[in-house]
Parts: C-alpha cells; sequence; structure tokens
C-alpha cells in the first residue's frame, strides 16, 4: 500500500491500535514489547509502506548524549534577553548533572524553528528538543507529537494537551495579581506592552490583566494594548506613542524588563515622571530591575528553575518515555519605587 503523503509512525500506530511510543520500541527491538504486538505493528509498517531508516533507528535507541535548544528568535536577541540566558543556566545545570551535551540552535531568521529542529532530527544530532517558547498552533509543537520524539516545553500550550511535558508560571495570575497591585496604588487607566501576541504566555498574561481590570469596573480599552518584540526598542518606541494618548496613562505593565526600560528611557527624555505620571511594572526581575536608575516593580518567574525543570523533564521523556507531566514554579513579585508613587 503506497500513499502519496510521507508515511509516519504515528499512522502505523494508528492502523495497528497502540501507541507511536510503542512503534519506536518495537523499530529498537524493545523486550518489554510482547511477540503478538510485535507482530502486528510489523505487519501494518509493511502494509503502509514504512520502513525507518537507520537515523530513525539511531534515534529510537537514543544514542548521541545530547539534547537540543531550540532558542525562538534571533541570535542576537536571545543573547540580550537576560530570561533566556538565566533559563539557559538553569538547562546547563540539569544537563551536567543528568549528562547530556547541549547543542543550541543556530537560526538567524525568525520563524525558521521548525527548519532547526527537523535537521536536529533528521541528522540524528540530538536524542531530544526544548522548546524555549510556545506559540498558537505551534509548527514544532506538532511536528514533535507527530513523530513522539522525545522534547519539553517551557511555557504552555494552548489547551488541555495531556501528552506534552511542560514547565511555566501561572502566568494569567501574575498578570492578575500585578495588575490588581497597580490597580492598589489608586491607578485607573493602565496601558500593557504584552509582547508578541501569538505567545501563549502574552495571552494568558493579557487575560489575567483584563480579569483585573473587570473586577475593578475598569472597562478593557484595546487602545491600552500593545503588543511587539521583547527588546528595548519596542519599549522605547511604545512609551513614545503612549506619552501621546490623552489623558495619559497612569499605570503601566510590561512583558519583560528589557522591554520595560526602553519605556523608562523614553518617559525620562519626554520629562514624564515614573512613578508620579504613570507607574510600571514588568516581568523577570532580571539583575538590573533593581539597579536601574528607578528600580523596577517585577515579577521574578525564576527562569533557572524553568530551564533545570525543562531538562529534567526531557531526561524522563528520553530514558523513561514519560509524556504529558506538567510543573508549575512559582513566582514573586517585587514591588520597588517604579509603582510607590
Amino acid at each position: 500500500m503506497k500513499n502519496k503523503k510521507q508515511v509516519t509512525a504515528n499512522d502505523v500506530a494508528e492502523l495497528a491500535g497502540v501507541s507511536p511510543s510503542t512503534v519506536s520500541r518495537v523499530i529498537s527491538n524493545n523486550p518489554k514489547i510482547s511477540e503478538p504486538t510485535k507482530k502486528k505493528v510489523l505487519e501494518c509498517m509493511e502494509e503502509l509502506g514504512y520502513y525507518p531508516n537507520a537515523n530513525a533507528r539511531s534515534l529510537a535507541i537514543k544514542k548521541t548524549g545530547t539534547v537540543g535548544i531550540i532558542i525562538p528568535t534571533t541570535s542576537e536577541d536571545y543573547f540580550s534577553n537576560p530570561f533566556f540566558i538565566e533559563a539557559l543556566r538553569g538547562i546547563i545545570k540539569g544537563a551536567s548533572k543528568s549528562g547530556y551535551d547541549l547543542l543550541l540552535s543556530t537560526n538567524t531568521e525568525k520563524g525558521e524553528e521548525l527548519k532547526i529542529t527537523e535537521k536536529f532530527i533528521k541528522g540524528s544530532k540530538v536524542d531530544g528538543v526544548i522548546l524555549m517558547t510556545s506559540k498558537v498552533d505551534d509548527e514544532c509543537i506538532e511536528y514533535l507529537q507527530s513523530i513522539d520524539f522525545p522534547f519539553s516545553l517551557i511555557g504552555s500550550t494552548n489547551g488541555e494537551d495531556g501528552k506534552i511535558n511542560q514547565v511555566d508560571n501561572d502566568n494569567r495570575l501574575a498578570a492578575y495579581e500585578l495588575t490588581k497591585h497597580i490597580i492598589g496604588i489608586g491607578r485607573k487607566r493602565i496601558a500593557m506592552i504584552v509582547g508578541d501576541i501569538e505567545l501563549i504566555v502574552s495571552k494568558k498574561r493579557v487575560e489575567g490583566y483584563r480579569k483585573a481590570l473587570s473586577e475593578a469596573n475598569i472597562e478593557f480599552d484595546e487602545n491600552l494594548l500593545f503588543s511587539g518584540s521583547f527588546d528595548e526598542k519596542t519599549g522605547y518606541d511604545y512609551a513614545k506613542q503612549i506619552s501621546n494618548l490623552k489623558p495619559l496613562p497612569d499605570g503601566l505593565i510590561v512583558a519583560d524588563d528589557l522591554v520595560a526600560f526602553g519605556a523608562v528611557k523614553a518617559f525620562e527624555n519626554l520629562g514624564i515622571d515614573i512613578p508620579e505620571d504613570i507607574a510600571i511594572a514588568s516581568f523577570n526581575n532580571s539583575v538590573l530591575a533593581k539597579h536601574s536608575n528607578i528600580p523596577l516593580t517585577s515579577v521574578d518567574i525564576n527562569a533557572i528553575e524553568l530551564g533545570r525543570e525543562a531538562m529534567n523533564l526531557l531526561v524522563d521523556a528520553i530514558e523513561d518515555e514519560v509524556r504529558g507531566k506538567k510543573i508549575t514554579i512559582p513566582y514573586i513579585i517585587y514591588e520597588r519605587e517604579s509603582t510607590k508613587g
């Protein structure tokens, strides 16, 4: 039987009535698979014309001792953002403890994550993959699931997927509490710079922000919601736009400290006082947040622990075929001068 599309292990699993991981174990001749199950899977493989190549067999028995890290944007963005550096520190700690080496993706264009992931896997370079962000309808997640390849995710999925190993904060609750904090100091017109709106983390933070506004009987205003990259220029440019709004917002929540630094710089250049004119709160609690000219109120999401647990989850996926494990890392809101007017 021949199909026009490429036959995958998922197709074999569906026909045989088993899981994709069972198909992988049959390919690797795992002794835990019973003879009847093995025979059935092999018959389905023959019927569908699915013949795993040498690379696939190598992946099935996991011989590389290396895991791949998929960096979500350009390398320049990556190295300038403290969150990714801190998360990588955690991944390195976890990898060192479990005896794995790391292979970082070297994509130079946004949106190339899937190509890099496929290159890692088809080239038999890695035993598993860590995704450092998640998007709506994420192609990397769909691909990795379709071939049942071990991976873990720093972030959450768009829904209740029970088959993905993921570690995250409760971003909806964190944004809700941060917004309540700003409302609690008497601010009623609160803007938000949320980052890339296609990211699940951004969507959850907007949900928390809107919930806090609703509870305080403050109407949500789409004109006060801004989305863009996680960089300083985004914060600077949007702060200039915000400064032209009438009346001026008296509160601002920012998706990342790096973005917030840009916003603070723009407001200072324009003579807008922080926090008297506009209170600012941010996420990630980078080392510079408390040492900047105006120390930032910021949410410490514990990026190192996010990275460490992502590595631990990946080891579980590789060595014990664990799927669907979820870990929530606690966060702490540090209140500083930027919201203490």
